[in-house]
Parts: C-alpha cells; structure tokens; sequence
C-alpha cells in the first residue's frame, strides 16, 4: 500500500514520523523543475510499496524547512524513529531514491567480495548533455550516486570547485578523488567496472 500523505504544518509531521521507526519528508517547491522530477520520482519509486513518506510544498508550508534547518528544494530528509538521520538534496535517480527508501546507503557502491564501499557524487546541472551521458553509464552498471544540481545549490557549486578546482560539470566524486568529465576510464578504474 502507498502511504504518500501531503502534510500542512511540523505538527502533522512529527505526529506522523513518531509513529514510525523509518519515515521521509519530501520538502518541495512547487513549479520548480527539481523539485517537480523530485516528487515524480519519488511517487514512482513508491507506487506499491509500503513506505511512510511525507510531502510539504514549501511555497504553502512555511513552518517545517526552518525547524529542520533545510534549506534547500528539494530536500529528502530521513526519519528514524521521529529523528533527523540524513537529508539528501536535489533530484535523485529513481534507482537512488530506491535505495534511500530501502535503508540502503545512498552514493555508495558495497561490494559482495568485501571491499571497501565507494562513496559517489556525481556534480551536473540540468542542460549538461555529458551529464545525462555519465549517469546513463553509472545506472546501467547499477552503481547508485547521489547527484547534486550545481546550477540550483551554490554552495555545492563552490564545494566542488574548491575540491578540484574546476567549474565544468559533470564532476565526479568517488570516495574523495575528483573526475573532471566523464572520463570512463578513470571512472572504471576507481569503481572496478570490467
């Protein structure tokens, strides 16, 4: 059963995720085009599965974002147990907002031979047709990333220029190593993609 439920104030919320030992909060801004594939994502990720999942349009719900201290759109904050474990921003793969619904660590790629586990970013924007490219490539190798829209976060933007020293997307980081465009076999190499 799908249990998406549109709350209106940090009231319903709390009422909502006490009640639950995992439960997410979708915040959105309604009109945007991040935070719009956010919310599609996620009610396609959810369709038939019975997670407690919260949405708030920040644009109607001004009381919610502040307490949590989010303050960005989207944001997907994490619940466990009524408390804050994680907020993962930007619009994500389907497959990543899987993984996060599931209880999986998100941007990581855990091998069953028990090597280490790679943490994964991958740094786009929206028009970025080798962005597009890079993360076709990552889903058809089933790696999960967290993906951070640069153009819609600036403080991600100066992060990654700050880590690398560029400014072109896609950037990927793979456990604290920097890739400047899809540089494949780099990007194989770190990952161990045959």
């Amino acid at each position: 059963m799908n249990k998406i439920t549109t709350v209106k104030s940090y009231r319903e919320l709390e009422e909502g995720v006490a009640n639950n030992d995992r439960s997410f909060l979708l915040l959105y801004k309604g009109g945007s085009a991040q935070s719009d594939c956010a919310l599609q994502r996620i009610q396609i990720v959810a369709n038939g599965d019975a997670y407690a999942i919260y949405t708030a349009d920040v644009n109607d719900v001004r009381d919610i974002h502040p307490r949590l201290e989010v303050k960005s759109a989207p944001s997907l904050v994490v619940f466990e147990k009524g408390k804050v474990v994680n907020i993962i921003k930007g619009c994500q793969t389907e497959s990543a907002y899987g993984s996060i619904l599931a209880g999986k660590e998100i941007g990581a790629v855990a091998h069953e031979d028990g090597k280490p586990v790679k943490r994964i970013t991958v740094y786009t924007t929206p028009t970025c047709s080798w962005c597009n490219t890079l993360k076709k490539y990552f889903d058809q190798h089933q790696v999960h990333y967290r993906e951070i829209n640069v153009a819609a976060d600036t403080a991600a933007a100066e992060a990654m220029v700050k880590k690398s020293g560029q400014q072109g997307v896609p950037q990927t980081e793979i456990n604290g190593q920097m890739i400047v465009g899809f540089d494949k076999a780099r990007i194989n190499q770190l990952l161990e993609i045959q």
